[in-house]
């Protein structure tokens, strides 16, 4: 009997054997094929949905005015229009309250006295109200965005206020008076101060008596506005957050099924199976080769299947290259077979084997992105996260589907992907037994 040919023989044989016996249980089809695809719909509706159309969760803001002059109505009315803030009015007791019980992100309680102080601060720097922002400790993003879009706000009112409100000549005239009463300033730039002011006071006062021509020129106001793009794969396409998502999910539980396909062999293993295989004789990269190919091929339809559903459901396109997509797909399910066997040969018994093989898998889904974008770690943790196949298999299937980058772009991730796949299959053929361990 030709040797070589009885390998490939069986070789085949255990391939087919170990597809069958997959698509046979109900339980790993379900967990393979239903989980991600459900999971991914959820994450990817929360963290964007599928175009632009669904409007984006506003912070929910408590306003406190304590101090209810114009100007501080004015700057709650200006939160108010903000698109990205929903605002309420509310004593501060109840603010408090509101934040601590979760019903609001950020409380921004406004001082009495606050129009007084703000109006002499704008023109002498000292004296600054303090507006307090009590927030929930476990939204600290949305505080940043808070703080940012308070701070133009207020800019926007006092200056507004200060150079063509109504008190504004109130607001000039004591600013002079503080001005001449000030001690320390060097004269030349006192002189350019007193200047400034009685040039906006002129201003004003021309605008009193010549209504229609002051609202021909224009008044004080932030001198920008923003116009927001998300850079997408081209011009005009919409960022569909199902791309995301489906990748990451996809990882996460393709690589749960790694973990039985390596729990399989345990079970093979301890059962005796693999010493009658010995017999056959079927040499043991014949046995660790077949089952990788029917782990890879088996992960490789279960990314077909999750991206053909995202496509027809979600309209999840592959705006990148098709072959670069394909090929890290390809070099993930190598490593995914590859995970599954190195989980087979260290593991002793499924028992202890299967926690163990779980939490090593939650902790490389994290740090790859499948859960939490990246860029939201730390600056250190980002870097790190490199050293994790997951970061790669995320960041390769990101590029080629919504980023639509080239074909180039995929050689990094399959690159590095197939290098954990053949640091991981080396380590599992040098530490392959045929017997369990004791």
């Amino acid at each position: 009997m030709n040797f070589t040919a009885f390998n490939a023989t069986a070789f085949n044989a255990l391939v087919r054997r170990d597809l069958h016996l997959f698509f046979i249980d109900r339980r790993a089809v379900t967990m393979s094929f239903v989980a991600p695809i459900l999971i991914a719909s959820f994450f990817g509706y929360i963290f964007g949905g599928v175009t632009n159309e669904v409007a984006p969760s506003k912070i929910r803001v408590a306003a406190v005015d304590q101090d209810g002059s114009e100007m501080s109505r004015k700057l709650v009315a200006a939160l108010s229009a903000d698109k990205s803030l929903e605002v309420t009015a509310e004593p501060l007791d109840q603010a408090r309250a509101d934040v601590r019980v979760g019903h609001s992100v950020v409380a921004a309680v406004i001082p009495k006295g606050f129009e007084q102080q703000a109006a002499r601060a704008f023109l002498r720097g000292s004296d600054k109200p303090e507006i307090q922002l009590l927030y929930d400790p476990s939204h600290s993003p949305e505080l940043a965005m808070v703080n940012g879009m308070l701070t133009q706000h207020v800019m926007e009112v006092v200056s507004s206020e200060v150079f063509a409100g109504a008190n504004s000549q109130k607001y000039l005239d004591s600013g002079l008076r503080e001005l001449d009463r000030a001690a320390g300033i060097d004269p030349a730039t006192k002189r350019a101060l007193q200047q400034l002011l009685g040039a906006v006071g002129q201003l004003n006062a021309g605008a009193q008596a010549n209504p229609q021509g002051a609202a021909a020129a224009g008044g004080f106001s932030m001198p920008f506005t923003v116009k927001r793009e998300a850079v997408t794969s081209r011009r005009g396409q919409v960022y569909n957050g199902m791309a995301h998502s489906f990748a990451g999910m996809s990882v996460q539980f393709i690589l749960f099924m790694g973990i039985d396909a390596g729990m399989m062999m345990i079970y093979q293993r301890r059962s005796g199976l693999w010493k009658r295989l010995q017999a056959a004789p079927i040499s043991r990269f014949v046995l660790i080769g077949s089952r990788a190919a029917s782990a890879a091929i088996i992960a490789m339809v279960i990314l077909g299947v999750v991206f053909s559903f995202a496509r027809l459901v979600f309209h999840v396109r592959i705006e990148g290259s098709m072959p670069g997509f394909v090929l890290v797909c390809a070099a993930f399910s190598i490593m995914t077979a590859a995970f599954g066997l190195l989980v087979a040969v260290l593991g002793k018994t499924p028992e202890a084997t299967r926690g163990l093989a779980i939490l090593a898998t939650l902790i490389l889904v994290m740090l790859g992105g499948s859960w939490v974008p990246t860029f939201l770690f730390p600056q250190w943790l980002q870097s790190a996260s490199f050293a994790v196949p997951t970061r790669w298999a995320v960041d390769g299937l990101d590029g080629m589907i919504w980023r639509g980058l080239g074909f180039d772009a995929a050689l990094a991730p399959v690159a590095a992907m197939l290098g954990f796949a053949a640091v991981f299959g080396a380590l599992a053929v040098w530490r392959f037994r045929w017997d369990a361990p004791a």
